[in-house]
């Protein structure tokens, strides 16, 4: 198992979630605009870093 896929998958998920949750707050209208910028931009940075190291990564047999 490669471990920067491992991790890349962890952060595209997390920033899937991050990026849903700003998403859905906005749509509701109940936050700080702060808050949700900040959320809204380590989603963002969470999600593009995440799809970087499963792209590049490559697979190596052992």
């Amino acid at each position: 198992m490669n471990v920067k896929r491992t991790f890349g998958t962890v952060l595209t998920l997390l920033g899937i979630i991050g990026l849903i949750y700003t998403g859905v707050v906005i749509i509701q209208r109940s936050g700080n605009a702060l808050n949700l910028a900040v959320i809204g931009i380590i989603g963002l940075i969470f999600f593009l870093t995440g799809i970087g190291l499963v792209r590049n990564t490559k697979d190596e047999a052992a």
